[in-house]
């Protein structure tokens, strides 16, 4: 600030991650946007937070504290899905542990609150954009209130929020107040109750009569409301909202759709009553769509919690602007020759899109970055190549991904912009692939040609993960990626072999990978390599059970694929299948509390269970298999010969193999 002649700050962002000027990191991303915008910025790296001390290093900023906790949710970050500690944080100098708190986001806010009272804060990044509205909290087993209330945050903006926080940034510097922002897409916020004259969508029960007559409402007074904005209203005796259309009607209601927003069940319905729960989950997957999304309303106590619809997307010059914008390529000079895993991780690789439709339910990539896809130009992804060969120390020509969220999305969206602005598909891909969905690779196939062309290149890798049953569309594609950009191995993720569990995933059939496999190793041979697939399973996932378990270990063993790596179910929250794991009921479907109850592994016995089917051949794992098996009738899998899973113990052996001997 010195050097720069600053006497204050405008914003300070205040993060959980150390600090690296890469397009990879929400932190440089948010301030290179704003410094671009003319405000000036000031970062707080992981802070101490045992006082407020370390958050007035820079002063009091102008405007307002901005807060992350980082690219990763800081639960997730430190603890492992059996609720370990991890020993490490690769967003941290030399993968130090413990350098950031528990609940980052709540904690650096409190702090921030502490050094300056009267100091908005605003909260973003993955770690409150998953947290808007109540949530299921795994590492404490109970439903929290949305993260708006427990940090004491003037606003929350989810997603990629780049149009949100230059629109909130200038409208604050102007005079504005956050409270006058309220209407801002991509933003949450706390209100005294809805904006007047509004139509309520009441979608806080499931069990609504078909058809409901108009009763007069022996509640209704009239009273002093406030808007949104928090200032009277204009209207002190008028009531809001102007009507309330229970959910299964709106359809054959006539109201302003502009001027309509859903009421979800209240954090002590959600919280006392685990189908409500579900059904909450639903109707926030079912508002996704930024074009066709109404505004959620939530009770929490005496106050709301107020959701905007979705930001709009960025087209692909602004993409292209945010990243070409001045970044260093590097972590902070003040860590010295600190090595930080991540950055060393993502430091030669590409974003080239945003968003997936996927749907996955484990996954939250499409609660944050939304189902439709943004994608960068060429020329910005051939530049910020040539960039990376230019100024990472050590560059050795190899480019580590070309990707995202996935690695083949890249400029697949909707044939239709009429359709696409009114779907409410939560995926485009299942139960099967959308009809109107475009599955033409050959703009990504091209752009992996030219980007083997730029001068210093050796050889681009694919890292991201390759959605194979939308690849199957385009043999040209998976020519192109096994032929140039598969260095002997290949991730992708089945997830599961059976039916059941996959449809709780919203993942294809296995029939898919079966496919897939076969032209992999078709245009591998064609390529002159020998080159194989590293498939990714998830054990314990809701909907699962032990005979599901079991057909997978049998299925794994018959193609012979011994799982070093495995992952068991992580509960995030807002994922629907968080919702499932919470609730044990299926959201993909309409709710009744009288409907069918999913298998959920919840005990961490149960997991384990699950987990040693996936790494049959571990020996560590066959006493608690060899049980598992006698319980499910499957004794006879427990064996020496070639149609067995595991062996005998060895004493049994032993016995058997002196029993032939004396025979």
């Amino acid at each position: 600030m010195d050097e720069l002649g600053w006497d204050s700050c405008d914003i300070i962002i205040v993060t959980a991650d150390a600090y690296v000027d890469h397009p990879s990191f929400g932190m440089a991303v948010v301030g290179r946007l704003l410094e671009a915008q003319g405000f000036r910025v000031g970062i707080i790296a992981q802070p101490e937070w045992d006082s407020a001390e370390p958050f007035k290093a820079l002063g009091q900023p102008n405007l307002f504290f901005g807060v992350t906790g980082g690219n990763m949710d800081s639960l997730i970050n430190r603890y492992t899905a059996d609720l370990r500690i991890r020993s490490d944080d690769a967003y941290t100098p030399n993968a130090e542990a413990g350098k950031r708190p528990d609940r980052s986001v709540i904690v650096y806010s409190q702090r921030c609150r502490e050094a300056y009272y009267d100091t908005p804060i605003v909260i973003g990044g993955i770690e409150a954009s998953l947290r808007r509205i109540a949530q299921y909290d795994y590492w404490s087993d109970k439903v929290r209130r949305s993260i708006l209330l427990d940090s004491n945050a003037d606003i929350l903006l989810f997603g990629n929020a780049e149009r949100a926080l230059v629109d909130l940034a200038h409208d604050v510097s102007n005079g504005r107040t956050i409270a006058d922002c309220w209407d801002m897409r991509g933003t949450a916020r706390i209100c005294d109750g809805p904006p007047t004259g509004w139509t309520e969508i009441d979608s806080t029960r499931i069990d609504w009569p078909a058809k409901i007559d108009k009763l007069p409402n022996p509640y209704e007074y009239q009273h002093d409301k406030k808007d949104l904005s928090g200032e009277p209203n204009g209207e002190p005796d008028a009531p809001a909202p102007v009507k309330i259309i229970p959910l299964p009607l709106q359809r054959q209601s006539d109201y302003d759709k502009a001027t309509s927003y859903i009421r979800l069940p209240s954090f002590n319905k959600v919280t006392n009553d685990p189908v409500l729960y579900a059904h909450a989950s639903r109707v926030l997957h079912q508002e996704a769509n930024p074009y066709n999304a109404k505004p959620l309303i939530q009770k929490h106590g005496t106050k709301d919690v107020w959701v905007n619809p979705p930001p709009i997307p960025l087209e692909t010059d602004e993409m292209d602007w945010v990243f070409d914008l001045p970044y260093q390529r590097r972590p902070h000079p003040s860590y010295g020759d600190s090595r930080i895993p991540a950055y060393d991780m993502i430091k030669t690789s590409v974003n080239i899109m945003r968003g997936c439709f996927g749907g996955c339910t484990f996954c939250s990539i499409t609660e944050h970055e939304g189902r439709i896809i943004q994608s960068r130009s060429e020329d910005s992804i051939l530049r910020e190549i040539e960039k990376i060969r230019d100024q990472v120390p050590g560059f050795t020509g190899t480019i580590s991904d070309l990707g995202g969220p996935t690695a083949n999305m890249y400029r697949l969206n909707c044939k239709s912009p009429k359709i696409q602005k009114t779907c409410k598909r939560l995926s485009c891909v299942y139960p099967n692939i959308c009809k109107h969905l475009n599955t033409d690779h050959s703009p990504t196939t091209q752009l992996y040609r030219k980007a083997r062309a730029v001068d210093g290149v050796k050889r681009i890798a694919i890292a991201s993960g390759l959605r194979y049953d939308l690849a199957l569309k385009d043999p040209e594609y998976i020519e192109e990626l096994v032929t140039h950009h598969v260095g002997g191995y290949l991730k992708i993720a089945p997830e599961h072999s059976e039916d059941q569990t996959l449809s709780k995933m919203m993942k294809p059939s296995i029939s898919a990978y079966d496919e897939f496999k076969r032209l992999f190793d078709l245009y591998s041979r064609k390529a002159g390599k020998k080159q194989y697939l590293i498939p990714y399973f998830i054990a314990a996932h809701p909907g699962c059970d032990e005979e599901d378990m079991l057909n997978l270990s049998l299925w794994l063993k018959e193609h012979k694929f011994k799982p070093d790596q495995v992952q068991t179910f992580y509960p995030s929250p807002m994922a629907l299948a968080t919702a499932m794991y919470y609730s044990e009921r299926n959201p993909l479907q309409k709710l009744r509390y009288k409907g069918e109850k999913l298998s959920v592994s919840k005990d961490i016995d149960q997991r384990r269970l699950q987990k040693a089917f996936l790494r049959y051949h571990d020996e560590k794992n066959w006493p608690m298999l060899r049980e598992a098996l006698k319980r499910l009738g499957r004794a006879d899998l427990i064996g020496t010969g070639k149609g067995s899973l595991i062996p005998p113990p060895a004493e049994k052996v032993k016995r058997d193999r002196n029993r032939r001997r004396r025979r």
